[in-house]
């Protein structure tokens, strides 16, 4: 056998055993007339030692293995005479008697250690190397524990793990597909799936009553930190259920996860409504770890000349504790970045609450200190805080804000990831308007429910903004982990809905037929939630970017720099799939 131990398993007690084992080399040190190597694999590092008095061939040999080198070693377990009390090995060593390379290595370009010296690209690259290192192989040692926890949860509360197929029918709306071009029907295309939505509904149809499935899923959009143009979701769906049904269901599972990874225990979540969300954090997946929470200043803030205030809208403003002795320098940092194109305000008002009682504000020529103080008094500020104040419209303002808010969070140490403040966000508007296209669109996808209470406002237009959806997001520190509602099940309220969103009957029909035919047969009231299981993972994980915990993740451009993809493909391929391609002259 190659090994009869691992590299992380040894200890004082298994002293004068002769063992075999086998990895990579970590690091050799020579120091004369001993030469001591560190042995690798996936569950730790063990010392070998060779001694020059006793073997000095076998020494010898171990002084040309290089870095990565994979070898097997067998010899007796002693006691370390220089203890390392840092590894569970470190009490022992191995007095290697014989010693064979089982395949020699190139320098990698970068060293196997925690803290590795290649950068996120050279890494990305050799991303087989990189899962060597000890921080990535944890994330997805913390991945596989969440997955087998998450299957465990559900099939114990009969959900029943059922795959959906990969290649489906495209559908236009939300982010674009990924289309996979069919040979055997020159012209025609399969999507890869978005999520198993509508496949999850005819399982409810078929009388399937409690299914999920941990599901890869594709969305061809730009992306960002917790975005891949592949990712992972826990897909579930629950027949004969109402929100609260399906609210306890998966706030169980959160909790379970909290209790058996992190060792926290949670009552019940929160619950904000959407429009409490928006108007208290500027966010629909607010993070709560913090205050500063926003307060509207226009009964005190307007009427005193100050055009801005006047003529906007709104006026808001969060209170930072502590920060009046913010320099000037830091005060103009803050509105340069309230004035980037990625948050889009037009300026920063300040007000300092000083030691002394007396304020400070940059916009002394407007408000008295009396008026200041009003202010001061409206957003509950104590001496040495900042306040920080936006106006415009609204919405804008409000999401506006939202980024200061963070900001200030991030720059004060509040948005600590060991700390977890989970809550739900229900009510969600149903429709959304497009300004661009002037028309309504589904804020999560078409086969939302509206409330029961809000569906007669389907038939008045002038009214479709106001429909409040029976929808829910769970989130989790500022990100939005989760989220789901209840499904239409009738297909009158379907074909109701399709309307609204500019369907005619013959394209509802074209994109959406098998499902609406299935609604016939006799659907169930159903409903169904999806986590984003690399989201999930990375909060545990305590990362903000989801590319930790994925094995092989793609770039920001969505490459695959390991393997080169994407990449073109011969002409002969594009010939027989149909396509044809333009190319560069």
């Amino acid at each position: 056998m190659y090994r009869t131990n691992t590299c992380g398993e040894l200890n004082i007690s298994n002293v004068g055993q002769t063992v075999t084992l086998a990895g990579w080399v970590q690091r050799s040190r020579d120091l004369g007339g001993m030469t001591f190597i560190d042995l690798r694999d996936r569950y730790g590092i063990t010392q070998l030692a060779f001694n020059m008095e006793t073997n000095a061939d076998l020494c010898q040999q171990a002084r040309r293995l290089g870095r990565e080198f994979v070898v097997q070693a067998s010899g007796k377990v002693i006691e370390r005479s220089s203890k390392n009390s840092k590894i569970p090995t470190g009490e022992i060593e191995i007095e290697v008697t014989e010693l064979v390379v089982l395949n020699a290595a190139k320098t990698p370009p970068f060293t196997i250690e925690d803290l590795s010296d290649g950068g996120d690209d050279l890494r990305m690259k050799y991303r087989y190397l990189d899962l060597r290192r000890n921080p990535v192989r944890r994330n997805l040692e913390l991945r596989h524990r969440m997955a087998m926890l998450v299957r465990n949860y559900l099939s114990n509360l009969d959900f029943l793990e059922i795959e959906t197929p990969m290649l489906i029918k495209s559908t236009p709306e939300g982010a674009r597909d990924f289309v996979v071009p069919s040979r055997m029907n020159p012209g025609e295309f399969y999507a890869l799936p978005q999520s198993p939505q509508q496949y999850k509904q005819l399982l409810m149809v078929a009388g399937m009553d409690r299914y999920f499935q941990i599901v890869r899923c594709f969305r061809d959009e730009d992306l960002r930190a917790d975005r891949q143009p592949e990712f992972t979701q826990i897909d579930c769906e629950m027949s004969f259920v109402e929100q609260e049904d399906v609210l306890q269901t998966f706030e169980g599972l959160a909790k379970h996860l909290f209790k058996e990874v992190k060792n926290l225990d949670f009552e019940q979540f929160p619950r904000i409504t959407w429009h409490e969300a928006m108007r208290r954090f500027g966010s629909d997946k607010p993070d709560v770890r913090f205050g500063m929470e926003f307060v509207e200043l226009n009964d005190v803030a307007k009427g005193h000349g100050f055009g801005l205030f006047d003529n906007a809208e709104l006026v808001v403003g969060i209170c930072a504790p502590g920060c009046a002795e913010y320099t000037r320098k830091q005060l103009d940092a803050l509105t340069d970045f309230v004035k980037r194109p990625q948050v889009g305000a037009g300026g920063l008002v300040y007000v300092k609450c000083n030691a002394d009682g007396s304020f400070k504000s940059s916009v002394d020529k407007f408000f008295s200190q009396d008026d200041l103080k009003a202010i001061a008094a409206k957003m509950e500020a104590k001496a040495g805080d900042l306040l920080l104040i936006l106006c415009g419209p609204a919405m804008k303002t409000r999401v506006q804000l939202c980024a200061l808010r963070l900001e200030m969070a991030q720059q004060l140490g509040l948005r600590d990831p060991n700390k977890f403040a989970p809550l739900w966000v229900v009510d969600f508007p149903l429709l959304e308007w497009d300004d661009e296209t002037q028309r309504y669109y589904a804020m999560h996808h078409p086969f939302t429910a509206p409330k029961p209470e809000d569906e007669a406002l389907l038939d008045q237009p002038d009214r479709w903004g106001d429909i409040r959806a029976n929808a829910y997001d769970i989130v989790i520190n500022g990100v939005e982990v989760g989220g789901g509602s209840i499904r239409i099940h009738d297909r009158t309220l379907q074909n109701k809905m399709f309307h609204t969103l500019g369907f005619s009957d013959e394209q509802a029909a074209a994109q959406f037929g098998f499902l609406m035919d299935a609604f016939t047969y006799g659907a169930p009231p159903h409903a169904g939630l999806a986590f984003g299981f690399d989201r999930l993972c990375s909060l545990f994980g305590g990362a903000d970017s989801i590319r930790d915990f994925i094995a092989f993740p793609k770039n920001n451009s969505g490459r695959d720099v390991m393997s080169g993809s994407p990449s073109p493909i011969a002409d002969a391929q594009l010939e027989e799939l149909c396509i044809s391609v333009k190319k560069n002259s």
